[in-house]
Order: structure tokens, then sequence, then C-alpha cells
């Protein structure tokens, strides 16, 4: 019993100690992440670039200019977007597009993310919109 636990204890160490977040210069980002940002931000300039590893995962975090806050995931695809002003169509799902614009014409998005498995939008006037994957909407978020 005594081994086990301090197997756990190692293993937990060893874990919490691979956490870490490092600046790293832009040219540094995989491919695929250069590649989203230049054809759906090709007028931002990418501010602060954060690669995150935290235990076996590892994540990409970039600020572009204008408050633009981007989220990578292990396999490089985003999964999460935050800006102060109206996010590129290019980055939205139509579906979820078409129901913004129909349902809040006087809005627009300015965060997209996923959320387990589902999408959440959040709009100017603050109210968050989750949608499943298929783009279908689910509910008005509350948390």
């Amino acid at each position: 019993m005594k081994n086990l636990l301090a197997i756990l204890i190692l293993l937990t160490v060893l874990l919490s100690s691979c956490e870490k977040e490092n600046i790293i210069p832009s040219s540094d980002l995989p491919s695929e992440i250069t590649t989203y940002i230049t054809t759906h931000f090709p007028n931002n300039s990418i501010v602060q670039a954060i690669e995150d590893k935290d235990g076996f995962t590892k994540t990409y975090d970039v600020t572009l200019s204008e408050s633009i806050s981007l989220e990578f995931n292990r396999k490089n695809e985003i999964i999460d977007i935050e800006g102060i002003s109206e996010l590129p169509s290019s980055v939205i799902p139509e579906k979820i597009r078409q129901y913004v614009t129909t349902n809040y014409p006087n809005n627009v998005i300015i965060g997209w993310g996923i959320d387990d498995k589902n999408q959440q939008v959040e709009l100017d006037n603050g109210l968050d919109l989750e949608f499943n994957m298929d783009g279908d909407f689910l509910r008005i978020d509350n948390d």
C-alpha cells in the first residue's frame, strides 16, 4: 500500500511539474495555426504566442492585434476565439451565423468556442448562445 501511495505521489508531482507556459516566437507556431490566422485574420498581426504544456497535452494561445485571442488544441485546431468587436464571418459556422442574423439582427458575434460537445457564441450584448456540433440552437447559456 505504501508503494502505491508513493507511486501516486510521484506521478502527481511529475504531472504537475510538466505544466509550462512558454512564450514562443510566432515563427515557431505550427503551420496549421499560422495558415488559419493568415486566412481568417489577414489584417491582424500576432502580438504574442504561448505554448501551454499541461501534462501530456499541448495547446497554443495566440493574441492578435485588435484584442483578439485564439486558442488551439493539441491537434492545432481552433477551439476558442474571443474579441471585442465582430469576428470574421469565415470563423463562424454558417448555420450559427444564420441563426444569429435571423434572431439577433442588431447584434454581432464577438466570441466562439467549443465547450464539451457543443459550440458557444457570445454576442456583443453579453448573451451566450449554445449550439450542438451541427449548429442547431440548444439554449441561451446562463452560466
